[in-house]
């Protein structure tokens, strides 16, 4: 285990959560979320972005996926920015374009300690099984104000919308990876300022 880790466990009447990831793992993922769909998703960015994440989550899906979606990515975004510390050597900056068929989907970080979202393009259906499409945003946003960094995601095209989530979520992970990598070049904090935020 490396020392670049983090640990959130989140209670509410909503959720109940427990979440660890380790950026300089080898891309295993134990996670039990309770949304199958959210579930696949993890386990890409993982996978791509050579992170160690567990995730034991129970929450109200009987009414829908929104507040179990929402409060990982709440945790998510956290433990990422407990992982990260205080930023000293790392890139700073990430970007990948990751193609899925005939999806092609753009993701660029800053881990600025300055959060803002933006997301372009579009998803075509509504529902992907029983997953809401809508909670992808919800899900980055949260991910972005959480972790504190910017992020931008952009659909560039595609016709599948599982196919298109699915490059976004592979690009998040290896965009990521990029962002949090140590640079033995770096003294401090990439910034002419001498901090972040």
């Amino acid at each position: 285990m490396s020392e670049r880790t983090g640990f959130v466990e989140r209670n509410t009447f909503e959720t109940q959560i427990k979440l660890h990831i380790d950026l300089d793992g080898d891309g295993e993922s134990r996670l039990q979320t309770g949304v199958p769909f959210l579930t696949h998703m993890l386990t890409l960015f993982a996978k791509h972005g050579l992170f160690n994440l567990n995730i034991e989550a129970h929450g109200d899906t009987e009414v829908d996926d929104h507040h179990t979606t929402e409060d990982i990515a709440i945790c998510l975004g956290q433990a990422i920015r407990q992982a990260l510390g205080d930023k000293q050597g790392i890139s700073r900056y990430g970007y990948a374009i990751v193609p899925m068929d005939e999806a092609l989907s753009e993701v660029v970080i800053d881990l600025s300690d300055r959060p803002y979202f933006v997301f372009q393009g579009s998803l075509p259906a509504q529902k992907v099984g029983t997953f809401d499409t809508e909670l992808v945003t919800e899900f980055l946003g949260k991910l972005s104000n959480e972790a504190r960094m910017n992020l931008h995601v952009n659909v560039r095209y595609g016709a599948n919308t599982h196919h298109i989530i699915e490059s976004i979520f592979k690009a998040l992970g290896r965009a990521l990876d990029a962002a949090s990598l140590k640079n033995p070049r770096i003294q401090g904090v990439l910034s002419t300022k001498g901090r972040l935020g």
